[in-house]
């Protein structure tokens, strides 16, 4: 599984990992099945992003805007804003084998979680 992630402006390291936690529990997975964090480029000197990965052992990478575009998501997007289909989702699915959503996203708090396989 790939967890994608999207984050106000300076979140930190404990909201990301209590919304990677809540949505692992509502799928009834656990965080040895995720094989890595997504975001979009614009998150990469997000402090508690990069901090949430290291604390979990996961790495975390950021995806080119153009890449993201090329996937649509189900979900509307605040990320319009920045010339972007989404965050969250286009980034689970970007990374994932499949390209499937198994969770779409979900705001907790100041973070947005999406989770695909």
């Amino acid at each position: 599984m790939i967890i994608g992630i999207g984050a106000r402006r300076g979140i930190d390291c404990q909201e990301a990992i209590d919304a990677i936690s809540n949505a692992l529990e509502e799928l009834g997975r656990g965080i040895d099945e995720v094989e890595g964090l997504a975001s979009a480029k614009l998150k990469e000197n997000e402090t508690g992003l990069h901090e949430a990965a290291k604390t979990l052992g996961l790495t975390i990478t950021f995806i080119d805007h153009d890449e993201l575009n090329n996937y649509d998501t189900p979900s509307a997007s605040q990320a319009k804003r920045f010339g972007l289909t989404g965050v969250a989702e286009p980034a689970a699915m970007a990374l994932s084998e499949k390209k499937q959503l198994i969770l779409r996203k979900k705001v907790y708090g100041r973070v947005t979680i999406a989770i695909a396989e």
